[in-house]
């Protein structure tokens, strides 16, 4: 069930109704059958896997705070960690490395073909599963309860809101919430639909359009060279941001209609000055949670720089694989450490540089410059996350810069078939976009629009409405489904 379907704007309303008619003890009851539901909506048979992910979690989790010595912990902590990760290499990295070491030995010649399972990735299975483990890790290291209601608990790693594609919430933020009593309040249903609403804009007017471009140069990419691929790349960025960030504001807005907080995913990611603050903005839960339980357990910055570099890529090629089983999204996240030692490394030359060509005596630019510089690093990195394989990832990066000076805005719509009407749309709604992102600063959308007398709030909602039934990028079957959804 996707949140941009008219079967889930039937479903939230009707939960949302139950919950509040249920009694707040029974309340719980109302949501995991919600959720289960909700999850089941793509293919039933899966939910067992959640559910054995559910009850393994539950019950090592108990273990651990009932273990008498170290040892014992560290053994249920072990068999957790075996049971989710074999779960999730099943479906989501057996056949890539299986795949991998067939090509690996080919390449020696020695032909090997090595066996690969035709199964379907579960929706949000990385999610759900690195969800689970940050709670084990949490009642291993003593900073939560086991919790011992065991439909709670379900509830906790099913929650419909951010069941398949995040944000991957904390046990000590989300489950004390299950046991608050909510009460039916105005603000909460305000806030709530303002976020949908916004994240639906995000969704269908900005993502959905920005995709039929994008899929169009990236599907066949050795068709195009220069400013095709450049705007694709470009476009591409603002279609992930929209697409992701749309998805984790309509599950924060419809948490808020429940009386749940979420935790906030993104702050105005491509407004960063580095790519270091880039992680700090961008998909917040996962760069959080590979910094304390990865990171930091590694050794974090206090180390030599040696094994600091080290355990930038450990992380960043961790990441790079949790968000795909594929070398294009290694690299992707290959690059992103390499972007980050680099900064860290040439720190003092870059001072000295920037202090003899007197750029910080202009502190406005000097920002700005960073802004692009870091945009520009991301969006490179982009094009592997996005290229359908290796070789056109490598085709689109050596061929971005020939006919450079073909920048012509008729002459693109004509190669590419498309409407200046459609073009003009997609860059008018990016200039929006990052125009309100700049003006709300750090608060969220639905804060600065709350805070408006009701005629600016009212006039907000109708026009952004508006937006999406007129200029929503409706047709596009394979544009409606939410890319995370994959991860």
């Amino acid at each position: 069930m996707l949140f941009n379907s008219v079967n889930f704007m039937l479903f939230l309303p009707l939960v949302v109704f139950l919950y509040y008619l249920c009694h707040y003890k029974y309340r719980w009851v109302i949501l995991l059958i919600s959720s289960y539901y909700f999850y089941m909506s793509w293919k039933p048979e899966y939910v067992v896997l959640i559910f054995i992910t559910t009850f393994m979690t539950y019950i090592t989790g108990i273990a651990i705070e009932k273990a008498k010595s170290v040892k014992q912990k560290k053994m249920y902590l072990f068999l957790n960690l075996i049971t989710n990760f074999s779960i999730l290499f099943i479906f989501k990295y057996f056949n890539f490395v299986s795949v991998s070491l067939s090509n690996l030995f080919n390449s020696f010649l020695l032909p090997r073909e090595f066996p690969v399972l035709d199964l379907l990735l579960p929706v949000g299975i990385s999610f759900y599963t690195f969800q689970a483990l940050g709670y084990t890790i949490d009642v291993y290291r003593g900073d939560v309860k086991a919790e011992k209601h065991f439909g709670i608990f379900a509830l906790f790693l099913s929650f419909f809101p951010q069941l398949v594609a995040g944000p991957i919430e904390r046990s000590k933020h989300l489950l004390p919430q299950f046991y608050s009593r909510h009460y039916l309040k105005f603000d909460n249903l305000k806030d709530g639909f303002i976020l949908i609403i916004w994240g639906l804009f995000k969704k269908i007017v900005i993502a959905d359009r920005l995709s039929v471009f994008v899929n169009m140069i990236y599907n066949n990419p050795y068709e195009y060279s220069g400013l095709p691929l450049i705007l694709a790349t470009i476009f591409f960025a603002f279609q992930i941001f929209c697409d992701f960030s749309g998805y984790s504001d309509i599950a924060i807005g419809s948490s808020k209609l429940l009386g749940f907080d979420l935790m906030n995913n993104f702050d105005r990611p491509y407004f960063s000055i580095s790519v270091i603050d880039f992680w700090r903005r961008w998909h917040i839960s996962l760069s959080t949670w590979f910094k304390d339980y990865l990171y930091i357990p590694l050794g974090g910055n206090r180390v030599s720089k040696q094994r600091w570099c080290l355990n930038q890529f450990i992380v960043f090629f961790l990441s790079g694989l949790w968000h795909g089983a594929s070398w294009n999204f290694v690299i992707w996240g290959t690059l992103h450490s390499i972007y980050i030692i680099i900064f860290k490394l040439t720190n003092n030359i870059r001072k000295k540089i920037n202090y003899k060509i007197g750029l910080f005596k202009f502190p406005k630019i000097y920002y700005i410059l960073r802004i692009l510089l870091t945009f520009i690093l991301v969006d490179f990195a982009w094009i592997f996350f996005r290229a359908n394989t290796l070789s056109d990832a490598l085709y689109i990066c050596t061929n971005l810069i020939p006919n450079m000076s073909s920048f012509n805005l008729n002459k693109l719509v004509v190669l590419l078939d498309i409407t200046k009407f459609d073009m003009y749309i997609c860059i008018g709604a990016i200039m929006c976009l990052q125009l309100i992102e700049w003006l709300k600063g750090e608060n969220s959308i639905d804060i600065i629009i709350s805070e408006q007398p009701i005629v600016i709030r009212c006039f907000f909602c109708y026009i952004i409405m508006f937006a999406i039934i007129l200029l929503g990028g409706y047709g596009y079957e394979e544009t409606t489904q939410f890319i995370y959804f994959q991860f």
